[in-house]
């Protein structure tokens, strides 16, 4: 087995392009260093470096080496990260990515529950709402995907820099929150081209995925929807709903704590339609609090839930 150590070393030379600069770099002497280098060669069996004039390059396998060291240095970190904090009975920090509607419906309950089990536990939470703005390296992740398929999204799988295991959720509908007064309003539910002729309140970012679910599913009904307003939030395009300024159409997830004189309906239409998925780092899934917050967010996400 090569010695972790000794590929820290490596990939510290490779970094500075020198013995010297790595020695000092590392605190260790020059000879030390080229001692480990030439150590690591014989465990290999590759030829790592080579000379040129007074100093040395790494081969093409020296950066490969190196490269795929990083990754090495990086997973073991994180063991050892799990390994202290579960001897000393924390878990450390976990960083959470989520979208504003399973935010509100669903992240609540999962802190409050990670929060009363782990109570030594840091979360961090960060939102995302546009399609491929993925957090960078999250330790779990909550996204809409591009379609409503069964097929999986490379790039969300190798995030940037680590690997992850990738899980649908949820495929959920859409609704139309209208006033009470609406002509609508009393019917179990509706075809998005019974509401062509109605002012629509914006409430998603104009590049969305959300938002390019409903004007993709709009399309196939046969008409664009006439805005009136952009709400920033499905909160307040409730609100101007109960004043009866127009519909709003957003996600099932997101129509909760509806204001009086609002109701929900159902939309039929197959093409309005979204896919929530759960991404969480390999590198980290044996983590107690990664496990845990997985399990809490399939019980939220769960039929009928």
């Amino acid at each position: 087995m090569v010695d972790p150590h000794r590929l820290s070393v490596f990939r510290a030379v490779v970094q500075t392009g020198s013995i010297n600069q790595a020695a000092a770099r590392l605190g260790y002497t020059a000879s030390a260093v080229s001692q480990h280098v030439s150590a690591l060669q014989r465990e290999t069996g590759l030829t790592l470096v080579e000379r040129r004039g007074r100093g040395i390059v790494a081969t093409a396998a020296g950066v490969a080496v190196a490269d795929r060291a990083g990754r090495v240095l990086d997973h073991l970190a994180d063991f050892d990260g799990v390994v202290d904090d579960l001897r000393t009975g924390r878990t450390g920090t976990i960083r959470i990515g989520t979208f504003s509607s399973a935010n509100r419906a669903w992240m609540p309950q999962v802190v409050a529950a990670l929060a009363l089990e782990f109570p030594q536990l840091r979360l961090e939470l960060t939102m995302i709402e546009l399609r491929g703005q993925l957090t960078g390296d999250p330790d779990l992740e909550l996204y809409v995907a591009e379609s409503v398929r069964g097929d999986r999204d490379p790039a969300a799988a190798e995030g940037s820099g680590d690997a992850y295991d990738l899980e649908d959720l949820r495929v959920e509908g859409y609704v139309v929150v209208v006033n009470t007064t609406h002509p609508l309003a009393s019917q179990p539910d509706v075809a998005l081209a019974e509401l062509a002729d109605d002012a629509w309140i914006d409430n998603d970012h104009s590049r969305g995925p959300c938002r390019e679910i409903v004007m993709s599913a709009a399309a196939r009904a046969g008409f664009a929807p006439r805005f009136r307003i952009q709400a920033p939030d499905y909160a307040s395009a409730f609100d101007y709903v109960q004043h009866g300024v127009g519909v709003t159409v957003l996600p099932r997830l997101g129509a909760i704590a509806l204001p009086p004189a609002t109701v929900m309906i159902p939309i039929r239409d197959a093409a309005a339609r979204r896919r929530i998925m759960l991404r969480v780092k390999r590198a980290m899934r044996t983590n107690p609090a990664v496990v845990r917050a997985s399990a809490l967010l399939r019980a939220a996400s769960a039929p009928g839930v």
